[in-house]
């Protein structure tokens, strides 16, 4: 344990919906669990998940006001339990959002199905975990209490700005990725590309060696996904359509049937019917369709595409600790990187009247 530690901390906090955020000064958050580290936060990223929340748009969370958002963040570990951990003081550990205190007894914490899922007994997906920044306390504070299965080692060449980003943009779309089960060379694309999620899908796509197109409609976002040169086709949706690209991508995989031509995979970021339909359009015939966006509305698809074109629609939400581990890894080895905005710890409300500017990339407090 380490005893040194002030007794109040500063953080922004959310007293109700639709209301600005408070800095104030409250009482540093104490170790409850054999599993629990307590960290110095270093960097907290703003998510679009963050301004649904605080609008009361995502029912039935939070269930308590006053309430600190955020759940990407990475920080220093200044505070142990007990229990033997793998971690030590000073190590630096990114966060993600999911799985602070899994039940370890649910369906989800009790199977195992495959190299994606956790170990027996750990799930980022059970349902009576809680969640940083949605459920209980996040990032966006001086200090936090994290559940030490849940955190990640921050590579050696990744800071913690860098790194906060990964936490959940970075870890859904690689994740995301996956799931579309592609081999180097096949065809991905990505709805809403220049966004938090989508700038950062853009590097690893490419990465993985794909053949990448990155659609965007809003202007700053398709400016940022132009200036990455990752080596992706950027469309601008507004002025080329679904039917126009499809015969071009026939054309140059040599491709005389229609059925064959257009993409292996896409992804669907945005939350729009708009853009669903653009995504599904651009699909070859037993192609897939990765959802990430989840609008109130939902989305309507053709019973045509998925009967008579084979077209998989399957859901794909955040990875696992393993795929958490895996991803910073890629990310330190290729060079990717969040294009990000910083903002000091006081000044979340100014940030935020930036983001709604939206100029794409990543938004972050220090």
């Amino acid at each position: 344990m380490e005893t040194n530690l002030p007794k109040l901390m500063k953080a922004q906090l959310l007293d109700d919906f639709k209301k600005p955020y408070e800095f104030r000064s409250i009482p540093l958050p104490t170790i409850s669990s054999p599993h629990d580290l307590l960290i110095k936060v270093d960097a907290a990223s703003y998510c679009h998940t963050d301004a649904v929340l605080a609008e009361g748009l995502m029912p039935p969370f939070p269930t308590t006001f006053p309430h600190i958002s955020c759940h990407e963040f990475a920080g220093t570990v200044v505070s142990l339990p007990s229990l033997i951990t793998p971690f030590k003081l000073g190590d630096r550990v990114g966060v993600p959002g999911r799985a602070f205190h899994p039940c370890g007894k649910c369906f989800e914490c009790s199977s195992t199905s495959g190299p994606e899922d956790d170990r027996e007994g750990y799930s980022v997906f059970c349902p009576s975990a809680g969640n940083h920044g949605i459920s209980r306390a996040g990032g966006f504070a001086e200090y936090a209490v994290v559940d030490s299965r849940q955190v990640a080692p921050i590579p050696e060449n990744l800071t913690a700005v860098e790194t906060a980003p990964l936490m959940c943009a970075g870890l859904t779309i690689f994740a995301a990725l996956k799931k579309c089960g592609l081999k180097e060379g096949q065809r991905v694309g990505i709805m809403g590309c220049g966004g938090g999620l989508g700038h950062l899908g853009l590097q690893f796509a490419t990465k993985m060696g794909y053949k990448v197109l990155g659609m965007e409609a809003a202007d700053g976002p398709l400016e940022l996904a132009k200036s990455l040169n990752t080596g992706a086709r950027i469309v601008d949706v507004k002025l080329e359509s679904a039917s126009e690209i499809v015969s071009q991508l026939g054309k140059e995989d040599g491709k005389n049937e229609k059925t064959e031509m257009g993409l292996d995979a896409v992804i669907i970021l945005p939350e729009s019917q708009k853009a669903f339909e653009y995504g599904m359009k651009l699909l070859r015939n037993r192609g897939k369709c990765v959802v990430v966006s989840f609008p109130d509305e939902g989305f309507h698809f053709s019973a045509g595409d998925v009967v008579f074109r084979q077209i998989d629609i399957v859901g794909s939400l955040v990875g696992s600790n393993g795929t958490l581990r895996e991803m910073l890894a890629f990310a330190a080895e290729k060079g990717i990187r969040a294009k990000v905005r910083c903002f000091g710890l006081g000044e979340l409300n100014a940030l935020v009247e930036e983001y709604k500017k939206g100029e794409g990339g990543s938004w972050l407090l220090i």
